[in-house]
């Protein structure tokens, strides 16, 4: 491996960290300002509401960009992404400043963000607003979901990733329609200093049709979101639960260690079945050694 790939390697890796206990930091504000998912996080038909929501938009996004014009899909998403900045930023004005006042904020942030994605969409603003969205994603499903929900959602969507990478590939479309657009539902750490995201234009089927490597390392913003739930959902529902948060994140990194093992090799590969493992291994075993049981069942 060559000095540029570790580097980029461990900054990916400090992503993982940085947004969790930003999710934690968050998630008390989030909840008090009554921003939830679901109401009853023990529901069960929460999980399958999800996955349905999921296979949906992946649905439309892949026949909207094969079929209709993709700056649809572009609006969509920034709408999105305006909406997700306002649930993470409204809370924390919230509890400085009145509702009216803190609205206004909050707005007003989003709409910056915006600005900076339509008209400058460079890696590290893609990455910064992808954080925003991750850490407020995060935060909200981890308040909003139980801990044996988070598990069975984790294992649901490790298999769907698996079989939507491996045999049928139509995550890689999504991905390359997405790069196309520019836009933050996936994370970008250059290997090189003078990397441009604006300029790489080349698609991610065409670069390995060459088996060339990539001048960056990509990652979903999924990757980071969906393992992550079960790191605020240990903190909140668990007494003391920072330890269990903390194995869990210990467990993270080390399936996306594994991860990068194979990612070097040149070829994509599905993450979440090496990150959701290891979260859930790290709840496992953190909470077997400090509490003796599973704890939050």
């Amino acid at each position: 491996m060559r000095r540029n790939e570790i580097i980029a390697m461990v900054l990916m890796a400090t992503l993982f960290p940085i947004t969790y206990f930003t999710a934690i930091f968050i998630s008390q504000p989030v909840e008090n300002a009554g921003v939830k998912a679901f109401e009853n996080p023990n529901e069960p038909m929460n999980i399958l509401l999800l996955i349905l929501i999921l296979l949906v938009v992946t649905l439309v996004v892949l026949l909207v960009a094969k079929y209709w014009k993709k700056q649809f899909i572009k609006f969509f998403i920034l709408g999105a992404v305006v909406l997700t900045s306002l649930y993470v930023f409204y809370p924390l004005f919230f509890a400085l400043f009145n509702a009216n006042l803190s609205f206004i904020l909050a707005l007003a942030m989003s709409f910056i963000i915006l600005t900076f994605l339509v008209k400058y969409p460079e890696w590290y603003i893609i990455d910064l607003s992808g954080f925003i969205i991750a850490a407020g994603a995060t935060a909200i499903f981890g308040i909003s979901l139980s801990i044996p929900l988070v598990i069975a959602l984790l294992v649901i969507l490790a298999i769907y990733d698996a079989i939507s990478v491996y045999k049928t590939k139509h995550m890689i479309d999504l991905a390359d329609s997405v790069m196309d657009l520019r836009l933050p539902v996936l994370l970008v750490i250059p290997k090189r200093r003078d990397y441009s995201f604006i300029k790489n234009r080349e698609r991610l089927k065409t670069k390995l049709g060459k088996k060339e490597g990539r001048d960056a390392f990509f990652m979903g913003l999924g990757d980071i979101v969906m393992p992550g739930i079960l790191v605020i959902s240990a903190y909140h529902f668990i007494p003391n639960g920072l330890f269990i948060a903390i194995g869990v994140t210990i467990g993270i990194l080390l399936g996306f260690t594994m991860l990068m093992i194979f990612v070097l090799k040149g070829k994509p590969q599905a993450g979440l079945p090496f990150l959701n493992s290891g979260a859930i291994l790290g709840y496992i075993i953190s909470s077997v050694l400090l509490f003796g049981k599973l704890a939050g069942f």
